[in-house]
């Protein structure tokens, strides 16, 4: 869900809930069963209102200006890996990943129409609720067959995941195949879609991701700013089942995360974005670029970090990434509190 700007290979979760695969069975998972029920009882009250998501969610997009945010040109008629990869990459390379609805006085809504207003119209970003739900609307309307799926990031530091539905991911069906696709995730997320029918190395420029499975849960990992081959060190990055799961699933996490002084969207005011050859991010009151590995940087990641002003932070964030606010943002650096450990 968030990623160390400085050591991009560091996520920090909030809740901190299951340390073992053997764990997921164990009756102490009382707060991931609670949450599991509150959420299917969500699910059956929405249904009486059905008709009225259903109208509400029949808002038509704008397929043409979407592209053109992202910077995308090219036939879209056709539903193809090309056309999968090719807005993937761009959408990255356009939208930020950001909170900083949360430190300008506003409060982040699953509401399709507005989250296109806020990254289309508004061109800003948001975090993996925002970015991978209007993601997902978009593939939809350029006719690709797309499930939500929820996502459990590892805490690098604790060696446990967090709950259900702290993270939204994406799956596309396309001709027989099936590929992971996630614009919302941060420093160490992948840049094109991800094959789900193999388990090998799959390469990303200087990185390597693997798709690994036991029984029906799959585990992303990376062998961070390396590739050291298939018995390099990997490193997990976040777990998921191929469950569907509705948008309004996420709402109590997606609330979790705008609240909770656990929760590094409430704690800190971020900002992050791909760019051709590394990523520009802000972060409290520090803007940090960094340089991925090449011939320039001598074959090592290259990191740069300047320190801000608070009158400084609005021009910086309209130079970087093209966001401009329409409330005063309130900068935030504090430290996290450590989320209880349940089990």
């Amino acid at each position: 869900m968030y990623f160390d700007p400085i050591h991009p290979h560091i996520h920090v979760e909030y809740y901190v809930l299951t340390c073992s695969l053997s764990a997921i069975n164990s009756p102490a998972l009382g707060f991931q069963n609670s949450l599991e029920r509150k959420v299917e009882v969500k699910r059956r009250e929405t249904e009486s209102i059905e008709g009225k998501k259903k109208k509400k969610s029949s808002v038509k997009m704008e397929v043409d200006r979407y592209l053109s945010r992202i910077g995308f040109e090219g036939p879209s008629g056709v539903p193809s890996l090309e056309l999968l990869r090719s807005v993937h990459t761009c959408h990255l390379l356009s939208v930020p990943f950001e909170d900083l609805t949360v430190h300008s006085g506003g409060q982040v809504k699953l509401d399709l129409p507005v989250l296109y207003d806020k990254v289309v119209n508004q061109r800003r970003g948001g975090f993996c609720f925002e970015n991978n739900s209007l993601f997902y609307w978009l593939l939809t309307q350029l006719g690709f067959q797309v499930t939500v799926l929820s996502g459990q990031v590892k805490n690098s530091i604790t060696s446990c995941y967090g709950p259900p539905f702290d993270h939204l991911i994406i799956m596309v069906n396309l001709e027989g195949k099936r590929w992971l696709c996630d614009v919302g995730f941060g420093a160490a997320g992948f840049s094109a879609p991800l094959s789900l029918d193999t388990c090998g190395p799959q390469e990303q420029g200087h990185r390597v991701y693997r798709l690994r499975r036991i029984d029906d849960v799959h585990f992303l990992e990376w062998q961070k700013e390396e590739n050291r081959g298939e018995d390099g060190d990997w490193t997990e990055i976040y777990k998921f089942t191929l469950e569907p799961r509705r948008l309004e699933d996420f709402a109590e996490m997606c609330q979790y995360h705008q609240s909770s002084p656990s929760s590094i969207f409430f704690c800190k005011s971020l900002c992050t974005v791909l760019r051709p050859g590394g990523r520009v991010s802000y972060i409290g009151r520090r803007l940090i670029t960094t340089r991925f590995p090449s011939e320039a940087t001598g074959g090592g990641l290259e990191t740069t970090t300047r320190e801000l002003e608070d009158e400084e932070i609005p021009a910086v964030l309209a130079e970087n990434f093209g966001i401009v606010l329409q409330s005063p943002l309130i900068p935030k650096d504090d430290t996290i509190t450590p989320p209880p450990v349940v089990y």
